[in-house]
């Protein structure tokens, strides 16, 4: 009876070492299941970064958390196994029993920690799959970059060998390539797939304004010259007018009052000065133009225009005005019954309304009326101050423009 105890005990032995066995194999492999998500997980993680390091921040915060429970669950199954050894026969059933159920415990953890890894992994996925997406974008901005870069510098050399001054093309082309040189070394190092996409366009229009200019550079020579010739021109015509100015101002001093031509006195003076300084001008473009000096001459170009312009309104203001007061002395109720009828169109609109012209349109436009029928009473003395009656008459035509703007304004409003 003894022999078949010992033979039932060494039965129950094996059956127990062989369970402990088997549960030690299923921890092998939920650990190693563990530790392939977590690198796998670790690795993604880190390309996010690259990626896109601020929206990764929250990423990288979670994943260590998990990355700790996993850590833990390690150390937790390693201490499992080392206590214990199934490669000693000489343990009981009770002993092989013990360790399965530290086997079956550590499997559960790891295997848990696996799930919510592999959860994890899964939120992740739909994020990176964007981020992938977009990385496809990178190689052809950067493929176009580059063939911008090329094309201008093609055409800065291109530009300085025809003897133009291609130095504004030819700083932005270096910061072009400044920028593309940071984008070959670095990659996405510290700038992010956005970052980096953006340096890679930037590059783009850089070069593309540096090629634009450079392209220009021939045309912008000829335009200056054309310029430079067409403004000698202008300037001897306007240098003409002061002979005839001069003439006006005689008629204006002595045939009207003073306050008609006041605000023109000077104004020969003014136009002789703004000639010379046109001249002078016009000097320092020849000289850019005989350096290549483009960019200065067309700026010497643009003042010498200015004061041309000036000295050309200025005369005409004196001509003009002369015209003016001629024609107001020949007839002055000629401008005034044009304003009148300005007036009366203002009203007629006013009144077109339901209900007959809102109280403060009507108003306004009394007021026009009785300061239209005021305004032809400046006219007294040997020299009447014509020149206030036609500002007075302007100023009331305004006034009528305005009150027509306000009264469609408001019609607009109501539907």
């Amino acid at each position: 009876m003894r022999g078949a105890g010992d033979q039932r005990r060494r039965g129950r032995g094996t059956q127990a070492a062989t369970a402990a066995v088997e549960a030690r194999e299923a921890a092998a492999t939920a650990f190693y299941d563990m530790d392939q998500a977590q690198k796998y997980i670790d690795g993604r993680v880190t390309v996010f970064e690259d990626l896109d390091a601020k929206a990764a921040e929250p990423v990288r915060r979670e994943f260590t958390g998990l990355a700790e429970s996993a850590d833990a669950a390690a150390v937790a199954y390693i201490s499992v196994l080392d206590a214990h050894d199934l490669g000693d026969q000489d343990r009981t059933p009770a002993e092989y029993d013990a360790a399965r159920r530290a086997f079956v415990a550590s499997t559960e953890r790891l295997q848990q920690v696996t799930r919510n890894l592999n959860g994890f992994a899964e939120r992740l996925a739909p994020k990176m799959a964007r981020l992938e997406s977009a990385l496809d974008q990178l190689p052809p901005r950067l493929t176009a970059a580059r063939d911008a870069v090329a094309a201008a510098d093609a055409a800065v050399r291109a530009a300085a060998d025809a003897g133009m001054d291609a130095s504004d093309p030819e700083a932005e082309l270096a910061q072009a390539r400044q920028i593309l040189a940071q984008l070959g070394s670095q990659g996405l190092g510290g700038l992010g797939l956005d970052g980096a996409l953006r340096k890679a366009e930037e590059v783009r229009e850089i070069a593309e304004r540096a090629r634009e200019a450079a392209a220009e550079l021939p045309q912008m020579a000829q335009k200056v010259r054309n310029s430079l010739a067409s403004a000698r021109t202008r300037v001897d015509v306007v240098a003409n007018r002061v002979g005839p100015v001069r003439e006006a101002m005689k008629v204006l001093l002595r045939g009207y009052s003073q306050a008609c031509w006041q605000d023109l006195k000077g104004a020969p003076e003014s136009i002789e000065a703004a000639v010379t300084r046109a001249r002078e001008r016009l000097n320092e473009a020849s000289a850019h133009t005989s350096r290549a000096e483009w960019k200065e001459a067309q700026r010497a170009l643009t003042a010498a225009r200015t004061e041309l312009n000036a000295a050309d309104r200025r005369a005409g203001q004196v001509t003009g005005r002369v015209e003016e007061l001629r024609a107001v002395a020949a007839d002055p109720d000629g401008p005034a019954e044009r304003v009148r009828f300005a007036v009366r169109d203002a009203q007629r609109l006013a009144m077109a309304q339901p209900g007959g012209a809102a109280p403060q349109h009507a108003r306004a436009l009394d007021s026009l009326v009785a300061r239209l029928e005021e305004a032809p009473k400046r006219l007294t003395g040997a020299h009447p101050d014509y020149w206030a009656y036609l500002r007075e008459l302007e100023s009331i035509k305004t006034a009528a423009g305005d009150v027509v703007t306000r009264i469609r304004a408001e019609r607009a409003a109501q539907g």
